[in-house]
């Protein structure tokens, strides 16, 4: 199937943020009950699949076969909101719990800009090789013998 899907910035950078967001309202949102905080941590855990999801879908879009402005944005991004990950962390003020997920976050966000980094540069350099258009007749299928039986 042919990827017609052109560059976004807002859905990367937004799914990090909703990402870190949840994580923090988990952490350190006040007084919850063991349920909420669990249901929270795991919607921060799936939050963080739908951004790794994102970034491989815009890095390796084949409908920009070239380097552009919205790229570089989205790694500008994900480098910023990693920065501000690790002043939170290190802000003396917060609790240790919060320090700790906001060191988590920062490595995190580093692992994510550096893989659409690595990932848009791969996609980029790869030759364009065209998807083959599907034959009518399955693979598996068996092939009819034509030789009589007796």
């Amino acid at each position: 199937m042919e990827d017609r899907r052109k560059a976004r910035v807002g859905t990367v950078s937004g799914l990090a943020l909703l990402t870190g967001a949840t994580a923090f309202v988990s952490i350190a949102g006040g007084h919850h009950s063991l349920f909420a905080t669990l249901l929270l941590g795991l919607l921060a855990a799936m939050m963080a699949h739908a951004l790794v999801v994102e970034v491989q879908r815009q890095a390796r879009r084949r409908s920009q076969v070239l380097w552009y402005w919205t790229d570089t944005v989205n790694a500008v991004l994900l480098a910023i909101w990693a920065l501000t990950a690790v002043a939170a962390s290190c802000a003396p003020f917060t609790s240790l719990p919060v320090r700790i997920l906001a060191s988590l976050l920062a490595v995190g966000y580093t692992a994510t800009c550096i893989y659409f980094v690595l990932e848009r540069r791969r996609a980029v350099t790869a030759p364009f090789l065209p998807v083959p258009a599907p034959s009518a007749e399955p693979e598996d299928a068996p092939v009819a013998d034509s030789t009589p039986t007796v």
